[in-house]
């Protein structure tokens, strides 16, 4: 399973970074949500949630807090999420108002535009 998920955050990097690199600003931020996602990914598995540990336990019982997984990462990965869907939205509304500015949301087109 973790070899699984290994491959899959793997997956989800490199297609971030391939995204980053193109000359679109829509491809740009679709990367960054990727990166984004690729990272609360790999933070929700290293905080060790599994099928057999309970995420929250009853406190009379001390055998299971040993084996609990730790539910700090998960409200981490959760504000972020919200953080950036919120951030995923006025970047969209600022693509929408750029490319009604400036025509294009080509960065090479813009260049030239402005040279001329």
């Amino acid at each position: 399973m973790s070899l699984l998920m290994a491959i899959l955050i793997g997956f989800l990097y490199a297609v971030s970074i391939y995204l980053l690199l193109r000359r679109s600003i829509v491809k740009l931020v679709i990367g960054i949500l990727f990166l984004s996602y690729a990272t609360n990914l790999m933070l929700f598995f290293t905080g060790g949630l599994t099928e057999t540990s309970p995420a929250f336990t009853d406190i009379a019982s001390t055998s299971e807090v040993v084996t609990a997984s730790d539910p700090l990462p998960q409200a981490l990965i959760l504000t972020a999420l919200v953080i950036g869907f919120g951030v995923a939205a006025f970047s969209m509304v600022l693509i929408y108002r750029f490319y009604k500015e400036s025509g294009t949301v080509d960065l090479d087109e813009l260049s030239e535009i402005e040279k001329s």
